[in-house]
């Protein structure tokens, strides 16, 4: 099975004042149930053994990336396994995204083609052998999340065996382990294009499969 967990970094607000230059898509790619096992695994003992713990004053349940400690955010990438598992971003640059695309159907519609954008670089079909399962951070009302399962299934479905089952799930990030490892990634990314801090990102710049900038 192929574990595909997603997240995303910065917002798709246009000229309001704190809105963010850049608007980054992750996803964390795991070649088999197995690997996913051991980055939640990665991500609970970090929890336990730096947020948590009874030496910590301000105990925190959840790893994430814009609000985590450096230092922690360093213990973490550590305990990651060293192989199975790939980074793939798309960082959309705001300035140049046309004007149809910036009122509020118009952002549900860029958000799914950055989705599917980026799925696009993963060879699933090389990849996927009994499931492909996508987990997506719950954000969205029902109706964007149905519109949004369709688009990607329709790729996904179209990209595979006829007999390979597609199964998208949108979770709380709380209480999965797996989104909380890709908010890490996602986030580095976007301080890496946001605000020019690449001291994480440099951390597991190895594990990139693919990224680039849209509309550049």
């Amino acid at each position: 099975m192929v574990v595909i967990f997603l997240d995303e970094s910065g917002d798709l607000g246009f000229e309001k004042p704190g809105s963010s230059k850049k608007f980054v898509v992750t996803l964390l790619v795991c070649d088999s149930n197995d690997t996913a096992v051991q980055i939640r695994k990665a991500v609970g003992r970090t929890i336990k053994n730096k947020l948590s713990g009874k030496g910590n004053r301000n105990r925190q349940q959840e790893l994430k990336g814009s609000h985590t400690e450096s230092k922690i955010l360093e213990y973490f990438f550590k305990q990651l396994p060293t192989s199975g598992f790939g980074l793939y971003a798309v960082v959309l640059n705001k300035d140049r995204v046309l004007g149809h695309l910036r009122d509020k159907q118009g952002r549900k519609k860029l958000y799914n083609f950055l989705a599917k954008f980026v799925i696009e670089k993963v060879n699933v079909r090389q990849m996927a052998a009994e499931r492909v399962l996508l987990i997506v951070d719950r954000s969205k009302k029902m109706d964007d999340i149905r519109d949004f399962n369709k688009y990607l299934e329709t790729y996904l479905v179209g990209e595979l065996p006829t007999e390979t089952p597609v199964d998208i799930q949108h979770e709380d990030s709380s209480r999965d382990k797996g989104l909380q490892a890709v908010d890490v990634f996602c986030n580095s990314i976007y301080r890496k294009y946001e605000k020019g801090d690449e001291k994480l990102y440099r951390r597991f710049q190895g594990f990139i499969k693919f990224e680039t900038t849209y509309l550049s």
